[in-house]
């Protein structure tokens, strides 16, 4: 209740300057991630006793095509663009230098995701000491950490901006145009002559290309025809995936030689044109409906602890499934995307509801860090927290937190090592302010 009625004061004091479309897409954008995951992992204990993940996408093509409007990934890049312009041009306004205005951004991003780190941590240290097979620890601390491949990414293109937006400044549409076909060019030689390690490239030039897109948005320069923007994705999409080498689904899938997300191809900057135009076609009409306070409370109250929801709602599942295991399998024997498995599925979402909203009220305020007062670093200091935190966060995401050999100290190490060096830690103090993520 305490939070409604602060969410409802902030909503009733936000100025009409504010852009509120933006926090809108953010907070719708979330919300459709959590609750995707929460489906289409499906999980199924089948009759060998081995549990399955992600059966809903991998098993049926209609919702494979439902993630060109699911996988949301170049809304946060888009709307992080918009933000992320602001808020470099501010600090140059204001004469902050660019260590000091990263450290900055580094502490909203990098802070909230330390809590679930040490969790994990301990979670498996205490789980490899009382006997656990050690594949079973990896896969659920790997699903618990699917979120931070996102944050990962993420703090390199903030790390980035300031080049990034000095080149759209100087060259306009040239800029994305030439990330663009750079990830063509990596996707070429990848897929064309088999040289993988190219590959990674892409999660440069791909999150780049949509993250300036945001940069246009916010300059108004999108154009005027927002359905001509959006069909021209989507054809370009359907192009790339009906001649190409890519598949349908927008998200990784285990069984797929090729995958669209991980790391990145070309397809995502289509399916961000396509978003893009599609959100520019909703801005309008959505924008008028946030003027009303209901609404824009609800979005309020969604921001206000959007990062910890991001990172903890695949740990509620996990617990979830865990619990189900220890209860011989309770509910997992459902075929997925059968009547039956429908028909529990409010269940399935109320108790997950359930479990993560006081990991809400535990974390969210790790968020909203304190303004930090300190003299600026030197250059390198947020550099290597932002290097070495993509480091850890990346390799956690994609192997989990421990193996046959027990913790992988190494990768767990490299965040918190991030944010000492960087000076990124400083004062926990709460926010008095709305907890925005702009």
């Amino acid at each position: 209740m305490k939070t409604i009625q602060r969410a409802r004061a902030i909503a009733e004091a936000t100025p009409d300057s504010r852009n509120r479309y933006i926090d809108f897409l953010r907070a719708a954008s979330i919300l459709v991630v959590v609750f995707g995951h929460w489906l289409m992992a499906a999980p199924f204990l089948a009759a060998d006793g081995e549990l399955a993940l992600g059966g809903l996408i991998g098993r049926f093509r209609s919702a494979q095509a439902l993630t060109w409007l699911l996988q949301v990934m170049p809304i946060f890049f888009l709307v992080g663009g918009f933000a992320n312009a602001g808020s470099w041009r501010s600090a140059r306004k204001r004469g902050v230098v660019y260590p000091a205005w990263l450290r900055e951004r580094l502490r909203r991003l990098l802070l909230p995701v330390m809590p679930l780190l040490a969790a994990w941590a301990a979670i498996a240290f205490v789980a490899h000491r009382a006997g656990i097979d050690t594949e079973l620890i990896r896969v659920g601390s790997q699903a618990a950490l699917v979120p931070v491949w996102f944050l990962a990414t993420y703090v390199l293109v903030v790390t980035l901006v300031p080049a990034t937006l000095g080149a759209w400044e100087r060259f306009g549409w040239m800029a994305p145009i030439a990330a663009t076909s750079m990830a063509a060019l990596v996707d070429f030689v990848d897929l064309g002559f088999g040289f993988s390690p190219v590959r990674w490239l892409n999660y440069v030039f791909v999150w780049n290309a949509v993250h300036m897109l945001g940069y246009a948005w916010a300059d108004g320069r999108s154009g005027r025809m927002p359905a001509l923007v959006s069909a021209t994705g989507f054809a370009s999409l359907a192009a790339l995936v009906n001649l190409g080498p890519y598949p349908l689904a927008m998200v990784g899938l285990d069984a797929a030689p090729v995958t669209n997300s991980n790391p990145p191809k070309l397809t995502l900057v289509a399916l961000a044109v396509f978003q893009f135009g599609l959100a520019r076609l909703l801005e309008r009409p959505v924008s008028a409906w946030l003027a009303r306070v209901k609404p824009w409370t609800g979005v309020v109250a969604v921001s206000g602890s959007i990062m910890t929801l991001y990172l903890w709602h695949l740990t509620a599942m996990v617990a979830l499934i865990g619990a189900q295991l220890w209860a011989g399998g309770l509910g997992l024997a459902v075929a997925p995307a059968s009547s039956l498995w429908w028909l529990t599925r409010p269940v399935w979402l109320a108790i997950l509801i359930a479990a993560t909203v006081p990991l809400l009220g535990m974390f969210g305020r790790f968020e909203r860090p304190a303004p930090d007062r300190r003299p600026a670093p030197r250059a390198w200091r947020p550099v290597a927290a932002a290097v070495l935190s993509c480091a850890g966060l990346g390799f956690l995401a994609g192997y989990g937190i421990a193996d046959s050999e027990g913790l992988n100290d190494l990768a767990l190490s490299l965040p918190f090592a991030g944010i000492v060096i960087g000076g990124v830690s400083g004062s926990m103090t709460r926010r008095s302010t709305s907890g925005f993520i702009g």
